[in-house]
């Protein structure tokens, strides 16, 4: 007899094995070192410290603690009372507020989809980070199911579907996107090969928008094995400034 798929609440840990946060975060600490300095490029309110319900997910995003430093940087207010990080600053205009090799890690989580000049981000990455330092990000691939739905849906009718099918989510952090860099010939093109060693690949993790439905999260569960991964997945981007580099 075949089982239904248990939720992550219903498993050791509370994660599924297809929890993308843990993978992603899981090779993110892989690299992190006591005495890094961490960015976290978009890193607005810090939702998912308030959100996330696995204890064991919020250990593994919360970089804070393991690190020299974690700076918070964002465009929106916001930034300045979120709790996960140790120094918050505001981003005016293009230009990180950050000096030139200060940084050992970027870290952007589902931020790429949302701005409007990617590649003027690569330039400020590749400009903060010290050489042999990680530029990492996680982002739907445009493609993706839910990427092609928000196009779709625009303006405030896009917030009210994102409320439906992801009802925890709050309407603070729903954000306008771009998908202007969210395929992997773009993330290759822009995070060049003469600046960084690639180490960026496609993940697959469990539906996420179902309406808070079981029904529905096992048919998209289903669905996520049978289809393209370019259809259902994220690309996990790790990319490593090299030593020495040129345009």
């Amino acid at each position: 007899m075949k089982h239904a798929e248990p939720s992550s609440a219903q498993m050791l840990g509370q994660y599924s094995p297809l929890d993308g946060t843990v993978e992603f975060y899981g090779r993110v600490n892989a690299f992190l070192r006591p005495h890094h300095v961490v960015a976290d490029f978009g890193a607005g309110r810090g939702a998912w410290y308030f959100t996330d319900g696995s204890a064991y997910g919020r250990s593994l995003r919360m970089i804070k603690g393991k690190v020299a430093k974690v700076i918070g940087l964002d465009v929106d207010n916001a930034v300045l009372s979120n709790p996960t990080t140790d120094e918050n600053v505001l981003i005016n205009g293009v230009g990180w507020p950050l000096p030139d090799a200060s940084v050992d890690v970027v870290v952007a989580d589902y931020v790429l989809e949302h701005v409007n000049d990617p590649a003027a981000v690569e330039r400020e990455a590749f400009r903060v980070l010290r050489p042999g330092g990680l530029f990492c990000a996680r982002t739907p691939h445009s493609m993706n199911y839910v990427s092609l739905g928000a196009r779709l849906v625009r303006g405030a009718a896009h917030g009210r579907v994102l409320s439906a099918v992801q009802p925890s989510r709050l309407s603070v952090d729903v954000f306008h996107k771009t998908y202007r860099c969210n395929t992997l010939r773009e993330i290759r093109r822009i995070w060049a090969p003469q600046r960084w060693m690639s180490y960026t690949y496609l993940y697959t993790a469990e539906p996420c928008y179902h309406f808070g439905s079981r029904a529905l999260y096992r048919a998209l569960h289903a669905l996520h094995k049978l289809l393209p991964s370019s259809l259902v997945g994220n690309i996990f981007v790790f990319e490593v400034k090299r030593e020495s580099s040129s345009r």
